[in-house]
C-alpha cells in the first residue's frame, strides 16, 4: 500500500500537467504533424498547390481567421480590476465588552430576564470577542433607534472608508464614472447615493444604484453589477462600490429568541472598493462572479425573515433551518464556481471536504469586529494580507451568504500584495490568531 501510495504521489505532477494542458497536449501532435508534412512537400510544391486554389478560396482562407479574431477581440468582456479596498476602522469609544452589552439589557425594562440569559449563553459562544463595537446610539439606555441616529452611523461609516480608500489610491472624486452601495435595512430618502455624491460632490453624469434588502451576500452582487456596468462604460472608467449595514435602527426589543439572535451577532462595519477597467494600479483581478439563488423554495425565502413579533417589535428571524439551507446554497454555488476557478486537475480530485475545516480569516475577523455583513469579507481579504500571507498569482475565493437566500462569490487573482498592514487589523494583528472554543463542544 505504501509502495502504490508513493507511486501515485509521484505520477500525480503529471497528471496534472496533462490535464491542465489538454489543449496543448492535442494541439502540438497536430500542428508537428502539419509541420512535418509541409517540410516533405518543399515550399515550391506548397505554392504551386496555393496557386492552384481559386482565388475565392485563398481570399476565405485569409479573411475568416482575421475575421474571426477581430469579432473575438470585440466581443470578448473587458477585465475588471480591483484598483485598492479599505475598511472602517472602529473606534475605541465604540467597543462593547460583553459585561457592557449584558449589563445594559439587564436594565431596559424591555427584556426580561430569560431573554438576557439566552443572550448570555449565546455571546459566550458566538465567537465574538471583547472588542467589536456597536454605534453611539446604541451605547444609550434604551437604545436609541430614531433617523437621524441612523443617518450618524452611516455616515460615520461610509464616509469614513471612502476617504481611506481615496487617500490609498489618489484617485479624485470626480473620476468616479459609476457608483454602487448596498445596506439591506436602512433605505433613508435621499438614498445612501445621493448621500455620497453630495459629500464627495460627484459629477452629474455618475450613474449610481442603492441595493437594499439584498442580505449579508450583497457586496458580491454589488462586485458584480459594478463589473457589468465598467463592461459597457468608456475604458478606463472606475467603479466605487460601498457596502455596509447600519445597525442603529434595526435593534430588536422583544422576546423572540430566533430574533434576539442578530443583537448579539452583528456589530457596525463597512468597507469601500475601487474597481476600474485599467489594470495599471490594480492589486487583484476580478475573474468570475457566479450568484446562487434558492429563494424559489419556501423554508429558504422564510429563513432570514424580517417581520414583527405577537407585540408588534420589528427584528429579523433567523430560522432554525438556516444552515442545512446555506450548506444546500453553497453547495451549489460551488458546483457551479469550482470548474470555471479551478485547474482541471484540481476539478476532478475536488470535494466539499473543505466545508468542515476552519477558516482562519473568517473566524479571526468574527472575533475582533462581530458579523458586520456585506462587509465581513473585506476584513476576512484584510487580515490574509495583514498576516502577509498573500503573494502575487494567489487567487482569492470569496463566498458569502444572505438572505433570499443567497450564496454569492467572487474569484481574484492577486497582482500587487499590500505593501503593509495599514487597515483596519493594524493596532492588533499581532495578537492573531487566537484560541476560540469550539461551540460545538459547549
Amino acid at each position: 500500500m505504501t509502495s502504490s501510495s508513493g507511486q501515485l504521489k509521484r505520477l500525480k505532477p503529471l497528471y496534472q500537467l496533462a490535464v491542465n494542458n489538454i489543449l496543448a497536449v492535442v494541439a502540438v501532435p497536430l500542428a508537428a504533424a502539419v509541420v512535418l508534412k509541409a517540410a516533405e512537400l518543399g515550399h515550391e510544391e506548397i505554392l504551386a498547390r496555393a496557386r492552384a486554389l481559386p482565388p475565392a478560396h485563398l481570399f476565405l482562407a485569409a479573411f475568416v481567421p482575421a475575421a474571426a479574431a477581430v469579432v473575438y477581440l470585440m466581443l470578448r468582456p473587458r477585465a475588471v480590476y480591483m484598483v485598492d479596498y479599505a475598511c472602517f476602522r472602529t473606534s475605541p469609544n465604540c467597543r462593547v465588552p460583553f459585561a457592557t452589552f449584558l449589563e445594559h439589557s439587564r436594565v431596559w425594562p424591555g427584556f426580561e430576564e430569560r431573554s438576557v440569559r439566552f443572550m448570555t449563553r449565546l455571546l459566550e459562544r458566538s465567537g465574538l470577542g471583547e472588542e467589536t463595537c456597536l454605534p453611539y446610539a446604541q451605547h444609550y439606555i434604551p437604545p436609541s433607534r430614531d433617523l437621524e441616529s441612523s443617518r450618524a452611523e452611516a455616515e460615520l461609516i461610509i464616509f469614513s472608508a471612502i476617504d481611506d480608500l481615496l487617500a490609498k489610491t489618489g484617485i479624485s472624486p470626480q473620476d468616479i464614472d459609476i457608483l454602487v452601495v448596498n445596506c439591506s435595512l436602512f433605505a433613508p430618502t435621499p438614498s445612501f447615493t445621493d448621500m455620497i455624491i453630495n459629500r464627495y460632490k460627484l459629477r452629474k453624469d455618475v450613474r449610481n444604484v442603492h441595493l437594499s434588502g439584498m442580505g449579508c451576500s450583497a457586496g458580491l452582487i454589488s462586485v458584480g453589477l459594478a463589473r457589468n456596468l465598467l463592461q459597457v462604460a468608456p475604458k478606463g472608467a472606475h467603479a466605487l462600490v460601498v457596502s455596509t449595514e447600519t445597525i442603529t435602527p434595526n435593534y430588536y426589543m422583544g422576546q423572540e429568541r430566533a430574533m434576539l439572535l442578530p443583537n448579539c451577532l452583528f456589530r457596525m462595519g463597512g468597507a469601500a472598493v475601487l474597481l476600474s477597467t485599467n489594470g495599471a494600479k490594480a492589486r487583484f483581478r476580478l475573474a468570475r462572479v457566479v450568484r446562487t439563488l434558492t429563494g424559489a423554495q419556501d423554508g429558504a425565502y422564510h429563513c432570514v425573515y424580517q417581520e414583527e413579533d405577537g407585540r408588534g417589535n420589528v427584528g429579523i428571524n433567523l430560522s432554525k433551518d438556516l444552515m442545512s439551507i446555506a450548506g444546500d446554497a453553497l453547495k451549489a454555488n460551488i458546483t457551479a464556481m469550482g470548474p470555471l476557478v479551478l485547474p482541471a486537475s484540481e476539478q476532478l480530485l475536488f470535494a466539499l471536504s473543505f466545508m468542515a475545516r476552519k477558516v482562519e480569516a473568517s473566524r479571526m475577523t468574527l472575533h475582533r469586529f462581530g458579523n458586520t455583513s456585506s462587509s465581513s469579507l473585506w476584513y476576512e481579504l484584510a487580515y490574509v494580507e495583514a498576516k502577509g500571507r498573500m503573494r502575487k498569482g494567489d487567487r482569492v475565493w470569496m463566498i458569502g451568504f444572505g438572505s433570499g437566500f443567497k450564496c454569492n462569490s467572487a474569484a481574484w487573482e492577486c497582482i500587487r500584495p499590500a505593501a503593509n498592514a495599514d487597515g483596519p487589523w493594524a493596532t492588533c494583528i499581532h495578537r492573531y490568531p487566537v484560541d476560540i472554543p469550539d461551540v460545538l463542544k459547549h
